[in-house]
């Protein structure tokens, strides 16, 4: 009995009242001020039935209006709806909204894409205090979590292991990672075989932007644009190709995909029948990073150099966290020798403004990141990168933004496809203990570079993508246009 009083003051601790979320309910006069009120995201469709499972308990423990289920309501509405709320309330001298409003804690439960989904919200939200996010692991790499001591494993689903997990997210820290913008041109001839990609196709973290003729509306010429952002990684290559062959047959059979350790052998059995481990039999060298786009990078000069890739390497990973693949780290740890040599000014850091570039060439390459100082071709670190795709190399590649794949349409004709990464300021994490992720605060050797701003580097350029850049795009009411397809 003592157990269960001690389990309800507790809850008690994140409990938010309903009239904090909606305006017409009665305030309620709350026992006590809750330390650490949380919302929940959870995407039921995640974990396989675990998401389901999940929110039934997070409902059953806390108040049913804090807890949301991603299939019935996106954050953006939800964000919008309650700061709006929590204004009028601390306007009219209410206390608890105004903690509330202080202390709130996000809490999200799904894959590294459903986690960058909210991520890319709360960004373009532009809340004066954005809540910090802590991840539950329901997805299959869940680099996210892992990264900042959440675990990768799908959690327990019971009410004691909700209530742990509370207590985690109660005692955790808030920590500063790096948000990176991408923006996605495609210019082709009006009736090229180089079709846009369809909304259902895209990945929750990147949405039309626009797509307008080049001239006027008798020009034979298109564009169409996409925008995004991530906070791990993107990638292009053979790992995306077995990532999007994964995510395609999930969506056809997700009855198969219920179980985390038969997810991850399903995985590996795609990367042998893709090619990712017999290049030779099933690779075609026009697939080679090298032969598909040329690489531009900028470091802190502010000027865009051509970027060298070996003709073997088949993926590039553009890394913002030390988590790829469920938990291997492609960077690994350079000595101080080879940083001079290679020009690699900055440990791998999340908040230093620096993505670390990073080359593969097979599944075997990438098998040597589980030996302790494994690593894959490091390429370079940079604060922007870009792709301009070669024409006629192929009539597609794979991406990947953090865990969510797409094919992605490449001109045969005179087209063209680019695509640029660049820094968009910074979130907050929650983490914990085991956090394996380290900021420029965790290295006294490091210089202040988390004072200087990368956006500040680019005021006096000649910007492409200035206007794209203003938000993600994450949140609906930040789209210009609803989707490509329907203009």
């Amino acid at each position: 009995m003592e157990n269960d009083v001690e389990k309800n003051n507790m809850v008690k601790e994140f409990y938010i009242p309903t009239y904090i979320f909606v305006p017409e309910s009665p305030v309620e006069h709350a026992s006590q001020i809750p330390t650490c009120p949380v919302i929940v995201f959870v995407n039921t469709k995640s974990g396989g039935q675990l998401g389901r499972e999940l929110i039934v308990t997070y409902r059953k423990l806390l108040n049913h209006a804090q807890v949301f289920d991603l299939l019935d309501e996106a954050p953006d509405n939800v964000l919008h709806r309650l700061y709006s709320n929590l204004e009028r309330l601390k306007h009219g001298g209410d206390t608890l909204a105004s903690e509330v409003y202080r202390r709130l804690r996000l809490i999200v439960a799904g894959g590294d894409g459903t986690a960058g989904w909210l991520l890319g919200v709360v960004s373009d939200l532009k809340l004066g205090h954005p809540p910090p996010v802590a991840t539950v692991p329901l997805g299959t790499g869940n680099n996210l979590p892992y990264s900042f001591g959440w675990g990768k494993k799908n959690p327990g689903t019971d009410y004691d292991s909700v209530i742990s997990f509370l207590q985690l997210v109660r005692e955790s820290r808030e920590m500063n990672i790096d948000s990176w913008h991408i923006v996605m041109r495609m210019e082709s001839p009006k009736d090229s075989p180089c079709d846009p990609i369809a909304p259902p196709d895209l990945p929750h973290s990147l949405h039309a932007f626009r797509r307008m003729p080049k001239t006027d509306p008798q020009d034979m010429e298109y564009s169409y644009t996409y925008r995004g952002g991530f906070w791990n990684y993107f990638s292009m290559g053979m790992d995306a190709q077995v990532s999007y062959a994964f995510h395609s047959q999930r969506k056809l059979h997700p009855e198969k995909f219920k179980n985390q350790l038969s997810n991850q052998k399903t995985y590996l059995k795609l990367a042998c029948t893709q090619g990712w481990f017999c290049a030779s039999l099933f690779h075609p060298m026009s697939r080679n990073i090298a032969c598909l786009a040329k690489v531009k990078i900028m470091k802190k000069s502010g000027k865009w150099e051509t970027m060298e890739i070996p003709q073997s390497i088949r993926s590039i990973v553009c890394l913002n966290l030390p988590s790829f693949s469920g938990g291997l780290n492609p960077w690994g740890t350079p000595s101080k020798r080879k940083q001079r040599k290679r020009d690699l000014v900055m440990p791998p850091l999340v908040d230093d403004g620096l993505l670390e570039v990073v080359g593969f060439k097979d599944a075997w390459h990438g098998l040597v990141l589980l030996s302790p100082k494994g690593h894959g071709t490091r390429l370079a670190q940079a604060h922007r990168v870009r792709f301009e795709f070669l024409r006629g190399a192929t009539d597609h590649a794979y991406m990947r933004m953090d865990g969510e794949p797409w094919k992605q349409p490449l001109p045969t004709d005179d087209g063209k496809v680019v695509v640029e990464i660049s820094h968009a300021g910074q979130v907050k994490m929650l983490a914990t203990k085991d956090c394996i992720a380290k900021g420029v605060h965790d290295h006294e050797s490091c210089p202040a570079i988390s004072t200087v701003h990368p956006e500040s580097i680019y005021n006096d350029m000649n910007d492409d993508f200035e206007e794209e850049r203003r938000n993600f795009g994450a949140a609906l009411s930040f789209r210009y246009l609803s989707d490509v397809n329907k203009q």
